[in-house]
C-alpha cells in the first residue's frame, strides 16, 4: 500500500528528528531537507504528499521555497503546512499570500500537528484523483493528433497562440489557465465522431457536417463531471461560434459569446490556415492573416480580439512563444 510522503524542511537537525519521533508510527514515509534549495531538489525528483516548511532557513526560507512551488503548476497543489512561532502573525499573513495551506505552531502541540497533517494528506489524494482525471481528459485530446500527421503538434501550438494573447489584453492568471486547458481540450468531442467523417478529404454532407456540429457541446460535456473544468466548458462549448452569429453549435453572437472561446476560436482558425489538410496546403502566415482581416471586417471576428492577435503573430516573441512548454501537455503523456 503506498504510503504518503512527508517532506520535513527544517535547518536544525534536531527539529527534524523531533517531527520524524511524532510521526514514528504512523503510516507516512517521511523524508527531510536541511534548506529550501535542497527542498525544490527533492520535490523535482519525487513530489511529496505534504511539505512541513519552517520559517527561517539559510540558502533560501521558506517563503521563497513557498512561492516557487506555488507558481509552478506541477507543485502548487501540494498542501504546505509552514511553521511559525507561536505569536509571528506577519509570517502568517505573508505565508497566506504566497499560498500556504495552514500553519503550525512552536512548540508543536502533536495531537493537533497530526490532525492537520492528516487532513491535507486526505485533500491532496483527492486532488490527486481530479489531477488524474484530467491527465486522461488531455490524453483523450491528444490522440487525435495521433490520427492524423498535420494535427501534430496542433494543442500546443493553440494552446501558447491562446495564452499569449490572454496574457497581452491583461487576464487573471486563473482566465489564462481556463483558456490555456480550453485550448487543448476544445476538440475532443470530435472522438465521438468516425474518422472516415472526421478526416474526409472532400466536402462534408449535410448529415455528417450536422454530426461535426454537436461535437463542441459533445466537449463540453465530457469535461462536465470535473468541477474543476467549470471555466472550461464554455470554452469547448462555444469556440465555433463566430461574432455575427453565424457559428454553431447555439448561434451565439457578438459579446454573447464567452471571451475564452472568442480567443481559442481565434488561434484555432489560424493553425489551421497555416496548417496542412487532407483537401489543401498549408496557407502562408501573411496570407492566413489577410484572409482573417476580411472576415473581421464583415463581422466574423472581433476586432478588438483580432488587432490584438495580429500583435501576437507579428511579435519577435512569437518563435520562442511556441517553443514553450505546455504544462497539461507536459504530465498528459
Amino acid at each position: 500500500m503506498h504510503k504518503p510522503t512527508i517532506l520535513i524542511v527544517d535547518d536544525l537537525p534536531e527539529n527534524i528528528a523531533l517531527i520524524k519521533n511524532f510521526f514514528n508510527e504512523q503510516p507516512y514515509h517521511l523524508i527531510s531537507a536541511n534548506n529550501g534549495k535542497e527542498a525544490l531538489e527533492i520535490v523535482q525528483k519525487q513530489e511529496p504528499d505534504l511539505i512541513l516548511l519552517d520559517v527561517l532557513m539559510p540558502v533560501m526560507d521558506g517563503f521563497q521555497v513557498c512561492e516557487r512551488l506555488k507558481n509552478n503548476d506541477q507543485t502548487r497543489l501540494i498542501p504546505i503546512i509552514m511553521v511559525t512561532g507561536l505569536e509571528d502573525s506577519k509570517s502568517k499573513i505573508k505565508g497566506i499570500n504566497l499560498g500556504v495551506d495552514d500553519f503550525i505552531s512552536k512548540p508543536f502541540n502533536i495531537y493537533e500537528l497530526k490532525a492537520r497533517v492528516a487532513s491535507l494528506i486526505k485533500l491532496k489524494q483527492y486532488t490527486d484523483q481530479l489531477r488524474n482525471a484530467e491527465r486522461i481528459l488531455f490524453n483523450l485530446a491528444l490522440t487525435l493528433e495521433t490520427k492524423a500527421p498535420y494535427r501534430k503538434g496542433h494543442s500546443k501550438r493553440i494552446a501558447n497562440y491562446s495564452t499569449f494573447l490572454a496574457e497581452r489584453i491583461g487576464l487573471t492568471d486563473t482566465e489564462v489557465r481556463a483558456i490555456r486547458q480550453g485550448s487543448i481540450l476544445h476538440d475532443i468531442g470530435k472522438l465521438a465522431i468516425q474518422d472516415e467523417i472526421l478526416f474526409k478529404p472532400g466536402p462534408l454532407s449535410p448529415d455528417e457536417f450536422s454530426l461535426v456540429m454537436k461535437t463542441p457541446q459533445i466537449g463540453a460535456d465530457m469535461c462536465k463531471p470535473l468541477d474543476a473544468f467549470d471555466d472550461v466548458q464554455p470554452i469547448i462549448r462555444h469556440h465555433r461560434e463566430r461574432y455575427d452569429g453565424s457559428g454553431y453549435p447555439d448561434g451565439l453572437k457578438g459579446e454573447e459569446i464567452p471571451l475564452g472561446a472568442q480567443i481559442v476560436a481565434l488561434a484555432d482558425s489560424f493553425d489551421a490556415l497555416t496548417s496542412r489538410r487532407a483537401y489543401r496546403d498549408a496557407m502562408p502566415g501573411v496570407q492566413a492573416i489577410h484572409l482573417i482581416e476580411e472576415e473581421t471586417h464583415h463581422g466574423k471576428w472581433n476586432h478588438y480580439l483580432f488587432e490584438e492577435f495580429k500583435g501576437v503573430i507579428s511579435s519577435k516573441e512569437l518563435p520562442a512563444m511556441l517553443n514553450q512548454q505546455v504544462p497539461e501537455l507536459a504530465y498528459a503523456c
